[in-house]
């Protein structure tokens, strides 16, 4: 069963996150050849204070 984790700086909507989900599913499920029931796509939004650019927060 592929596991895909991802990171992404908070703001996102709700459907931005759907459809990268299911980009990323179909993607996978294609290129290992599985199904798609099988495949796992976690998404883990950061704040923009916690993920860095050059050394310095990245801040809106």
């Amino acid at each position: 069963m592929p596991i895909i984790h991802v990171h992404v700086i908070e703001g996102r909507t709700d459907e931005q996150l759907s459809e990268l989900m299911e980009s990323l599913t179909n993607a996978a499920a294609e290129s290992l050849d599985v199904k798609k029931e099988q495949v796992r796509v976690l998404i883990q939004e950061v704040p923009n204070k916690h993920w860095g650019v050059g050394g310095k927060p990245k801040q809106s």
